[in-house]
């Protein structure tokens, strides 16, 4: 067992980053514009095994919702790094409320999403009331993107006192070397975890 996982169940949350239906569905927004991924896919396996192990150990749930939100016009606020890089984006795609926007169904129930329109699961977000709120110390931290949203999160994470494990083959990116060298890179400050060694911490 890693040091991090060390940490009271009563403590640690787990934080499932973006795993949502217009990301990884076949119906979703991504696959509609050819911007799927297998690597991506491949976390919602032990996403699910962390969650059902999670609910069995009494390890507190919570998932980040990226969001697309309405400007004036009903056309969605895009910034223009994703426009640029996701040019397929349109109404509806990513909006709350909407099919697309909910986690995909193999997570199972969650204790709370937060919505959020940033990398960061904490930027202008209710994340970090909420864990404080239930008395968190430790996350524990899965899902897409290695190098954007989940990097962001376990670096806002890291600055509000948090230590952190991030379960590397639980996470993925568009780009296999970029994924590893983001893990390497997180490394410096967090505990860098597998699917199995967090099961076995939370089931010892």
């Amino acid at each position: 067992m890693t040091p991090a996982l060390d940490a009271s169940i009563d403590r640690t949350a787990l934080l499932v980053i973006d795993l949502q239906n217009d990301f990884l569905h076949p119906n979703g927004a991504y696959a509609r514009g050819g911007a799927s991924a297998p690597a991506l896919g491949a976390v919602v396996a032990p996403a699910a095994r962390l969650c059902e192990a999670a609910r069995r150990s009494g390890v507190a749930t919570v998932a980040s919702r990226f969001t697309l939100v309405a400007g004036p016009t009903g056309e969605p606020l895009i910034a223009p790094h994703l426009l640029a890089m996701r040019p397929f984006l349109q109404s509806g795609d990513f909006a709350a409320g909407s099919w697309g926007h909910e986690t995909i169904d193999e997570l199972g129930a969650l204790d709370a999403t937060v919505d959020k329109v940033a990398y960061s699961a904490f930027a202008h977000t209710r994340l970090g009331w909420w864990l404080q709120q239930v008395g968190i110390e430790h996350l524990v931290v899965c899902g897409i993107v290695t190098n954007g949203g989940v990097a962001s999160t376990v670096h806002d994470a890291h600055v509000r006192g948090l230590s952190v494990s991030v379960v590397g083959d639980a996470c993925a990116a568009f780009d296999d070397d970029l994924h590893a060298a983001t893990l390497r890179s997180l490394g410096s400050f967090a505990s860098i975890v597998t699917t199995d060694q967090v099961l076995g911490a939370w089931t010892s």
